[in-house]
Formats: C-alpha cells, structure tokens, sequence
C-alpha cells in the first residue's frame, strides 16, 4: 500500500530550517516546542532517517534533511497554491508595506510568502529604508502599514516588541577591544546616537571609522573586523555575532518595533498581513 506523507510534520520541518530552531518555528506555527519536536520525530520515523545532526553545535541538516528539505518546499508550494487558487476569495489589489531593512529578516519573508499563498491576487510592494523616511512615506499616504524602530511610540502606533540594542562584531573578532573604539553606522541610523551616548557616559573613546548609505557596506565591514555595530537583539545580520564583552562595553537603550496603519488601509487582505506581522514579531 502506498503512504502518504504527514503535511503538517512536513511544514514544521521546514519552519524549523527557515526560523534556525524549534523556539521560533513553534511561534510562526502557533504550537508549542513539545509539539514542533514531536512533529519532526514523526517525520524522521516516516522515512526512517535522521533530518537533523543533533551532535552539531548549531542547527545542521544531515545529507537526508538537505534532501528533503528540497522535495519538502516543492510540496508545500503545490499544496498551498492548490489551497489558495481553489478555495481563496478573490480580492485583487495592492498593499504597500514599509520595513526598516534591519528587521527585514528573518520574519518579513515568511510573512511575505504566507499572504502571497492566501491572497495569490493581492500584491504587496516592499518598501525598505530608514524609520524616519518611512513615516514621512506614511504621513504622505504613500504606504499602507509601516514598521518603525524607536524609543516610544507616536498616536496611533503600537508597538509589537521592545528589545535592547546589542554590540555585535566579526565571529571571533577582536576590533571591539580596541580604542578608540571603532563604529560603523549607516548615515541616517536611529541607533547611533544611543550609541555615541552611551559610550561618552561611560568615558569610552570611539571613532565613526565606517559610515555609509548601504546598510550591506556596513555589515561588510563588521564581519570584516574592521568596526563594531550595534543591533536589536534577535535581528543580528549574517557572519556578525553578539559580542560578549562582560562589561567592557556599555549596555544600549531598548528599542520599540512599532506598527503603523493608515485608517483607510482597510479590509481582509490588509488585516491578515498585520496579524502575520504581529505573530512573526511576537514570537521572536
């Protein structure tokens, strides 16, 4: 007799590689870590094959789960686009999403493709930059819904999460020892100036040794070890870590990620992406 696959454990599988971990996938799938662990074991049972190497330090796929992983995301593709093309309203239109691009990753993306699955006629423009051209985008009614980064919250806002800042640097760099300390920042970053404070109250010389437009040049230049950055924790780019300083460097302020509708931004399709962006957020 032939067997089928369990969907449901295929997709936590598959929210487990794209989140890095059970923690977060269990946020983005609204099930506890006990029942996204369940789900995978059930999965690694069906084939008879481990998905995971589980003596790594880090999350790894053995030579099964890289396999997999590429048969599992060819079957919730099919899957969703059958479900979205056959059963989804048909709302048509466009949504204009603004997102500071250093919280773009990692929940912005899975957002993206799971409105895309439910509303395949709705487009969404992704508009990427700085907080403070972003509200004046939004002030202009050129946006829909925007994220912000901030210390508190305008009238209308509201405000999904609130983390520090964390330093972050090259892995297992050492320029953060140095002094003055060296600073990269991008020219219009709400984060520098909490920085720049910080490090002045507690007596620490610094230099903006990087300053640039492009927030890639920057975090080119971090994974570099040529300077520190400063991020808010859980939103760390690529090929940087989190420094662990014990106290040679300050502790950063605590950053707002606040949520922005406009009144007339009304509807189904509208109301589905900001559920989507507060649950992404949320379980960061």
């Amino acid at each position: 007799m032939p067997r089928n696959l369990d969907m449901t454990a295929v997709r936590a599988f598959v929210a487990v590689v794209d989140a890095g971990g059970v923690t977060r996938a269990s946020g983005f799938l609204n099930l506890t870590q006990s029942a996204v662990s369940m789900q995978l074991k059930r999965l690694e049972e069906m084939l008879g094959v481990s998905l995971f190497d589980r003596s790594a330090r880090k999350l790894s796929l053995t030579g099964a789960g890289e396999q997999m992983l590429g048969y599992a995301r060819r079957m919730l593709d099919l899957n969703d686009e059958v479900l979205g093309r056959l059963t989804a309203p048909d709302y048509t239109g466009q949504i204009a999403l603004g997102v500071p691009h250093d919280i773009v990753y990692p929940g912005i993306p899975q957002v993206l493709q799971r409105f895309s699955t439910a509303y395949p006629r709705m487009r969404v423009q992704l508009v990427s930059s700085y907080t403070s051209r972003l509200k004046e985008l939004f002030e202009k009614g050129e946006l829909d819904v925007i994220l912000t980064t901030e210390d508190e919250v305008d009238h209308g806002g509201e405000t999904l999460i609130e983390r520090a800042l964390v330093w972050v640097g090259a892995e297992n760099g050492q320029v953060w020892k140095q002094r003055p300390l060296r600073l990269a920042f991008e020219h219009a970053c709400i984060f520098r100036r909490g920085v720049q404070d910080a490090l002045d109250r507690n007596a620490i010389s610094w230099e903006m040794a990087v300053e640039s437009d492009s927030s890639r040049t920057v975090e080119a230049s971090v994974s570099a070890d040529l300077a520190v950055h400063a991020c808010i924790e859980g939103t760390e780019p690529p090929y940087v870590e989190r420094i662990e300083h014990n106290g040679a460097l300050p502790n950063l302020p605590r950053i707002r990620i606040n949520l922005y509708r406009a009144e007339l931004a009304r509807g189904e399709p509208v109301d589905a992406l900001t559920d989507g962006i507060r649950q992404a957020f949320r379980s960061m």
